[in-house]
């Protein structure tokens, strides 16, 4: 005789249920949850940077460079930084003039100082157009002859002729200072080309006032030039940015975010607001402009400032190219006229103006 054992229905619909039950409260416990705050931070062990052997010899001597000696000490007193601040002549610059076949003649464009670079060949495609120079040096340094370095390789690699600004600079000019000596100079340039054949460019300090001094252009209702190319802008004073953590002691000339240069700026700022987009651009909205060509390097600390920036003005649908450079620190591309870099990063910013301006 056999037995037969079988579950009742209703007892196994009841299991069913109760099964179907443990899940649906499970998934529902799991979808209620929080998820877990994202990480403040990320460890990584201390290590040695090789220097890229995808790079120039000349290149590789400025990457594997040591720290700059000086990054970390600054003036104390108004005396100091005036000594600081003092205009000079530049070392090397007759014969970078000499190199490029490029002469300089100081000037005074709309009551500021100024200094026009001519190239002694410039081709017919060019002879209408003007570049304003803005230079760097945390606004501070690089003021009198010293600020057209520069402006000399753009007017030698590129064969245009260049007004480079020689604005006023700290302790005794802060903001806005440089600023209004910027725009009272693209005043002054709209009488000497039409703004459809001009451009501006700067690095470092000088590329963010290249975007401030379109913020104020714009702003005063004043043409706007048909191309621009700030260089590693000093874009952002707030010290925000991931590059400001991984190009940490990475970067050998900027080095640090508390450096002397961000005491330069500071110094420049004068207590004014940090997020005043006259003063970093980045803040600022930059809808309208231009089209801009940036450049930075791997490590360079301003790296995330020059991201930052392009993909701002991406999103504003300005046309925009972002060049970042193999190995380089913070302006590594003008720090030596030999360097194969330096040719290509001058010759791409010429390009693209020839590109945008008019003839």
């Amino acid at each position: 005789m056999k037995i037969a054992f079988q579950t009742p229905r209703r007892v196994m619909s009841a299991f069913a249920l109760s099964s179907a039950a443990i899940i649906v409260f499970s998934m529902t416990d799991a979808n209620t949850q929080s998820p877990p705050p994202p990480p403040q931070s990320l460890d990584v062990p201390a290590r040695t940077l090789p220097v890229p052997e995808t790079v120039s010899p000349e290149m590789r001597r400025l990457i594997g460079a040591p720290l700059s000696g000086n990054w970390n000490a600054w003036p104390k007193t108004v005396e100091e930084w005036k000594k600081v601040s003092a205009p000079g002549g530049g070392r090397g610059l007759p014969a970078l003039r000499e190199r490029f076949k490029v002469k300089t003649e100081a000037t005074t464009v709309n009551g500021v100082a100024a200094f026009l670079i001519t190239p002694e060949n410039v081709p017919p495609e060019n002879r209408n157009r003007l570049l304003v120079h803005i230079h760097g040096g945390c606004y501070v340094l690089q003021g009198g002859e010293a600020a057209t370095t520069e402006a000399i390789y753009m007017a030698g690699f590129g064969h245009f002729k260049v007004l480079s600004v020689d604005y006023r600079r700290p302790p005794e000019f802060p903001y806005p200072a440089a600023l209004d000596d910027s725009v009272a100079v693209w005043k002054g340039a709209l009488k000497m080309a039409d703004p459809g054949n001009m451009a501006i460019f700067g690095t470092s300090a000088g590329g963010a006032l290249t975007l401030s001094t379109v913020l104020r252009a714009r702003q005063e209702k004043l043409p706007l030039p048909a191309a621009i190319a700030p260089g590693t802008p000093m874009s952002d004073l707030t010290r925000t940015g991931d590059s400001f953590h991984t190009n940490h002691m990475v970067d050998n000339v900027l080095v640090a975010a508390d450096g002397r240069c961000d005491a330069m700026a500071r110094l420049y700022a004068n207590g004014h607001d940090l997020k005043d987009p006259m003063l970093p651009p980045l803040y600022g909205d930059m809808s309208g402009f231009p089209p801009a060509l940036l450049t930075t390097g791997t490590r360079d600390l301003l790296l995330s400032n020059t991201v930052r920036v392009h993909r701002k003005l991406r999103q504003a649908g300005v046309e925009a190219e972002l060049h970042v450079y193999e190995g380089q620190s913070h302006a590594h591309y003008m720090r030596d006229a030999e360097a194969p870099e330096t040719r290509e990063a001058f010759e791409e910013i010429a390009k693209f103006f020839k590109k945008h301006l008019g003839k």
